[in-house]
């Protein structure tokens, strides 16, 4: 699990959420450790402002099945990249196929790059104009539309700019 992009380990689901809601696209995914289940994975996609929450798991055959939508057959995958190459086509029991990887090297390299601009920022002794956020802080926190974001009914605030 550990040498896929998307997977962010154990971030918890609030974390989960959260990187869901910055990167704000329907269909942008992740995957992460359970908090609840332990030997479970989670994978997390955001549809409509909702953060849907697909428990991942293997079987004693060593294949990998997503607990779907009700009335959706269980698949079995041989690797976990396979069972994401199957959720990203529409129609497969998910809330929305799975578009947009969240990965954990991208968001890395996002707060390198904030973290250089905001070292560029002190070495000439001034913030840029505004509310002293740099433009790549902006990038990061870019709220929907309606400045929420959802999680099964849950209400969750994002920053507004």
């Amino acid at each position: 699990m550990e040498n896929l992009a998307v997977y962010h380990g154990p971030i918890g689901k609030e974390e989960g959420e959260r990187r869901l809601g910055q990167d704000g696209r329907d269909g942008c995914y992740l995957l992460r450790t359970s908090d609840s289940v332990p030997g479970s994975y989670c994978l997390c996609v955001l549809c409509g402002g909702y953060v849907y929450t697909y428990r991942l798991h293997m079987d004693g055959h060593g294949s990998w099945a997503a607990e779907t939508s009700a009335g959706v057959q269980k698949r079995y995958f041989r690797n976990i990249k396979n069972l994401i190459a199957a959720f990203q086509k529409p129609g497969q029991g998910l809330a929305m196929p799975l578009l947009y990887p969240v990965t954990a090297e991208l968001r890395a390299t996002a707060h390198r790059e904030a973290d250089r601009g905001a070292d560029r920022r002190a070495e000439r002794g001034a913030e840029e104009p505004g509310n002293g956020l740099s433009r790549s802080d902006l990038l990061l926190h870019k709220p929907h539309a309606d400045g929420k974001h959802k999680s099964r009914g849950k209400e969750l605030r994002a920053a507004v700019f």
